[in-house]
């Protein structure tokens, strides 16, 4: 209000995300948002209100994947204010790629030496990890993931409480460590065999770095990680085989 600025810009589809979209619209102030048009069609996803909603009050619609174009023109927004400006997360992984290797790890607390094959696993939606039922779905699928490979997990505060409740941390193949800086996790991913997530970005990501990725849950707003990617949409009750998959030939089959 003392300062009004002449555009705010927005990124993605978090709760802050939505919420300046919502201040701004009712102050009249400009807004872009980068990543719009994003849909996973599922509305019980936080993230995906959050989308649709910060789409509808931009005055910028700024885009980093051609199928959201498509998804915009279907909603029926102005095609001049649609503009495709690629991915900036994506910009920002190239541009620090030649930082990344092990020797961001060493010394970090709790991560310890680093077995010659691993993989790695986030997991923080709502739909995994709130609710004792979701986690118990999620720990055994983990559980069958860290059976066959040494598992990694930076854990979001968000989840740990859950997870742990649920027993993920009692499996010895099973190694939990603090959230990590970008370029140690980044380091972290490009050194692994593959990625269970249910993150979106890390989707993007793995797909550059060219790292198999078992995406659990049941729908992606990313689907040209799918389709030109490494990524595989995976349930808690197939990931266990398509963790044998993806250590067997090197990225996922369908």
């Amino acid at each position: 209000m003392a300062e009004p600025p002449a555009l705010v810009v927005v990124y993605g589809d978090v709760n802050s995300t939505v919420a300046a979209a919502m201040v701004t619209s009712k102050l009249g102030i400009p807004l872009a948002h980068v990543e719009a048009g994003l849909r996973s069609f599922d509305r019980t996803m936080p993230e995906e209100v959050n989308r649709l909603v910060t789409d509808r009050l931009s005055d910028l619609l700024l885009v980093t994947s051609v199928d959201a174009v498509a998804h915009l023109a279907r909603e029926g927004v102005d095609p001049e204010a649609i503009h495709f400006v690629g991915n900036p997360m994506i910009d920002t992984l190239l541009a620090h790629r030649g930082e990344l290797g092990p020797h961001r790890l060493d010394g970090l607390d709790g991560l310890g030496e680093l077995p010659p094959t691993y993989a790695v696993a986030t997991m923080h939606r709502p739909g995994n990890v709130d609710g004792d039922e979701a986690a118990a779905r999620v720990v055994a699928a983990l559980r069958a993931t860290a059976d066959q490979v040494p598992l990694i997990l930076p854990l979001h505060p968000r989840s740990r409480p859950g997870l742990s409740r649920a027993g993920l941390l009692e499996h010895p193949r099973v190694r939990a460590v603090d959230p990590l800086g970008y370029l140690e996790f980044l380091s972290l991913v490009d050194g692994s065999a593959l990625v269970v997530t249910d993150s979106g970005g890390i989707q993007e990501e793995t797909t550059v770095l060219g790292v198999p990725c078992l995406t659990l849950r049941p729908n992606t707003e990313r689907p040209v990680t799918i389709t030109n990617g490494t990524n595989e949409l995976v349930t808690a009750d197939n990931l266990g085989e398509r963790v044998g998959a993806a250590l067997g030939s090197g990225s996922p089959t369908s």
